[in-house]
């Protein structure tokens, strides 16, 4: 049965997933973008966002140590990868750029099911943020609202680097040309490290933050990548603004139609991504670049 009260509490639950899309795909499509890497890894690295934070709170109690740990270890582990498997594969065919990620994928989801078991992990609300709050028409869990504004803060940081710093110009240059950022003498070997472990940061810090909303299990990065890749096409391969604008449309479409009837969720998510690739190949705030 129809309810306004309902109608609104769906739009705040497409709200709040539709964030945490955009953060996640805004790591994703940086990555894609600029090193030209399909990172199907990105749904396991959110996953072990999840779990690194999750150590971190079950020894400190502590939500914000728990927040910054998912963030960095994410940072740590990216560059890492990067440095040892992803460089090797910038000039390689999509096919072997997706078997290896797809491999490293597994590898850290096993290495987590080996850790922690399959069994479900929780991380607590911070209790300033636990308990509901009063909306007016209805009632809606204060973690939920506060989600909205920590992925906004999360998202404008992301934006500075990009739109307001050397190191973002650059970034965003190596989307158009890399090879002419190149040939102006910038180690762009060394930004691609960067760029790889912000973008997996960012998958990392959305993990942790969604702990307290869905429970940690070794596959819960499994839906939210084909989500993320959704998102991505329908914003725009390489589109900061896309990434969020695709992840807010991607949240609302899961949750109303869920309201409705929760089978068909993921069949109108599918088909309003095929409406935009018929309409605009390149997504809605996309631009002709790599093929």
């Amino acid at each position: 049965m129809f309810t306004w009260a309902n109608f609104f509490s769906q739009v705040f639950n497409g709200l709040a997933l539709g964030a945490l899309l955009a953060l996640i795909s805004s790591g994703l499509t940086i990555i894609y973008g600029t090193l030209g890497v399909l990172n199907l890894a990105h749904g396991a690295m959110f996953m072990m966002g999840g779990y690194a934070g999750y150590v971190v709170f079950d020894a400190t109690g502590s939500f914000i140590l728990a927040v910054a740990a998912g963030a960095l270890f994410l940072l740590v582990v990216g560059v890492l990868l990067e440095r040892i498997v992803i460089r090797h594969f910038y000039h390689r065919p999509h096919e072997d750029q997706l078997l290896v990620t797809f491999g490293i994928s597994i590898v850290m989801v096993e290495a987590v099911r080996l850790i922690f078991s399959s069994l479900s992990k929780n991380v607590p609300a911070p209790p300033l943020l636990s308990g509901i709050t009063s909306l007016g028409i209805t009632f809606y869990p204060t973690y939920r609202i506060a989600v909205v504004g920590i992925v906004a803060v999360a998202l404008l940081v992301l934006y500075f680097v990009l739109y307001r710093t050397k190191l973002g110009m650059i970034v965003r240059a190596g989307i158009e040309d890399s090879e002419m950022v190149d040939s102006l003498g910038i180690d762009v070997h060394r930004v691609f490290m960067v760029v790889f472990g912000i973008g997996a940061m960012a998958a990392g810090f959305a993990g942790i933050v969604n702990a307290p909303i869905v429970s940690l299990t070794p596959d819960v990065g499994e839906a939210i990548l084909v989500q993320t890749f959704v998102v991505v096409v329908i914003g725009g391969v390489g589109s900061f603004p896309g990434a969020v604008l695709g992840g807010l449309i991607a949240g609302e479409i899961i949750s109303i139609t869920s309201m409705i009837d929760p089978a068909y969720a993921y069949i109108m998510l599918f088909a309003a991504m095929t409406l935009v690739l018929v309409l605009r190949p390149y997504g809605l705030l996309g631009v002709r670049g790599r093929e």
